[in-house]
């Protein structure tokens, strides 16, 4: 929903708050073009790259910023399946259930996952730290079944694998937070 109100700047000047300044940057260079709105997909994606998954608060700023209505800015955000409205974990695993991978025991794989993050598809853990994913196919066919998390693919995945991948992303999320801390 567009904010209706009087005061156009004070509006404009809280929708460029929520966006980082290369993101509004990006806007105003879009919206001085021939067609800004064709332009809408690029500024989403551009948002959820900066973010992680694209807010409420974000998704409201474009439109103001973009002169789109809310409801089509959001309606282009939920209707493609890539973008995200829920923040995602710090590792998002996903899970290739294509042919070659699930007749490898991929599905074994999901199983194990679940019952050792205690969330299914779609789902984040409590922590905050892990996100679980299917994917039709991650490419990796010959090393069915696989799992990537990021841009690394691992695999040859068992269920017995899983806590071992698990544990190594939690130390490595432990080492991150204890550099920062000495910072």
């Amino acid at each position: 929903m567009m904010i209706q109100t009087d005061n156009r700047k004070e509006v404009m000047e809280k929708s460029r708050a929520a966006l980082p300044d290369h993101i509004v940057a990006f806007i105003e260079a879009c919206n001085s073009g021939p067609y800004p709105h064709s332009q809408l997909i690029s500024v989403l994606h551009k948002v959820q790259a900066h973010f992680g998954y694209l807010g409420k608060e974000q998704l409201d700023a474009v439109a103001q910023l973009m002169q789109i209505p809310t409801a089509k800015v959001t309606g282009v955000a939920t209707f493609y399946h890539y973008f995200r409205l829920e923040p995602q974990g710090k590792f998002t695993l996903r899970v290739c259930l294509g042919t070659a991978c699930y007749v490898k025991g991929a599905e074994r794989v999901v199983e194990r996952l679940r019952d050792e993050l205690g969330i299914g598809f779609g789902e984040t853990t409590s922590d905050g730290l892990f996100s679980l994913e299917a994917s039709r196919c991650l490419g990796a066919c010959g090393l069915a079944p696989v799992v990537m998390v990021g841009e690394r693919i691992y695999g040859e995945m068992t269920p017995d694998k899983v806590p071992a991948l698990l544990e190594s992303f939690v130390k490595q999320a432990e080492k991150e937070q204890a550099a920062q801390a000495e910072e």
